[in-house]
């Protein structure tokens, strides 16, 4: 008799394929990381006592050494925000194929965007680092360089999900591009750039915490301090400090976008 399979013989076959591959390349992974095996089993006691370290938190190290260093955290992310949004929105007018119809224009604004978000925010951190010197500086370019791409795609796929009918409407009326961009694209595109913008500066105060890891400022210089002298209850009030701005900054983030879209 014959036999009913939900798949075809090539799919069956696919399919086996497919697992086998992921089955690999764990496999491959496991051995190139080379994990070992007594340090994987001692993790859970290292962890307890590392948290018995941390307990109780010192509290009175907040306003010596931490505060200024979160202010200057969320001023890193706030400025990288604003700088990188400056900078990726004529990216993504060129790479808009609806606004821009220069192909080669059109490939660079992709390249641009796709190098940016290739590089991650450390890597970045270490290349102004280089530039500018240890501090703030680099952080506010990290942050911004790697905002590019983020801001740019979504908003260039923003720009392409436009109508055009008031487009031209203002362009048989004679309008300029100037004015077709201001009265006809922008009120389209409003709700998506202000959403992009806050879920963009949410996304790098997170990432400005660790940058000071690399030297470019903000509360990761003092917790790489706090770590390398073993001061683990200075550790948790850091900890305790990011973990309560990142909170913060979701909330507030979330009750912008209610009022604004």
């Amino acid at each position: 008799m014959r036999a009913w399979h939900p798949h075809t013989p090539g799919e069956r076959l696919g399919r086996f394929a497919l697992t086998l591959g992921i089955v690999a390349a764990l496999a491959w992974a496991v051995r190139s990381v080379e994990i070992i095996p007594e340090f994987l089993a001692d993790a859970p006691e290292q962890m307890a006592d590392l948290l018995v370290r941390m307990w109780p938190p010192d509290l009175a190290h907040y306003p010596q050494g931490v505060h200024a260093a979160l202010m200057e955290t969320i001023h890193i992310a706030t400025l990288g925000t604003l700088l990188g949004i400056a900078l990726a929105l004529p990216f993504a007018l060129m790479a808009a194929r609806g606004i821009c119809r220069v192909p080669a224009l059109n490939m660079l604004a992709q390249l641009v965007l796709v190098s940016s978000r290739s590089v991650n925010s450390l890597v970045w951190a270490l290349v102004f680092v280089a530039v500018f010197g240890p501090g703030p500086a680099a952080g506010v370019f990290a942050i911004a360089f790697r905002s590019v791409g983020f801001v740019g795609k979504l908003l260039a796929e923003a720009l392409e999900e436009t109508q055009g009918g008031p487009v031209e409407a203002l362009t048989a009326a004679g309008a300029g591009w100037g004015a077709r961009m201001l009265k006809g694209v922008w009120p389209q595109v409003q709700p998506a750039f202000w959403g992009i913008a806050l879920f963009r500066w949410d996304i790098n105060l997170r990432e400005s915490a660790v940058l000071g890891l690399v030297g470019a400022g903000g509360i990761g210089v003092v917790l790489d301090d706090a770590i390398n002298f073993f001061q683990w209850e200075r550790v948790a009030v850091i900890l305790l400090a990011i973990l309560a701005v990142v909170v913060l900054a979701e909330v507030v983030v979330t009750r912008i976008r209610a009022r604004l879209l």
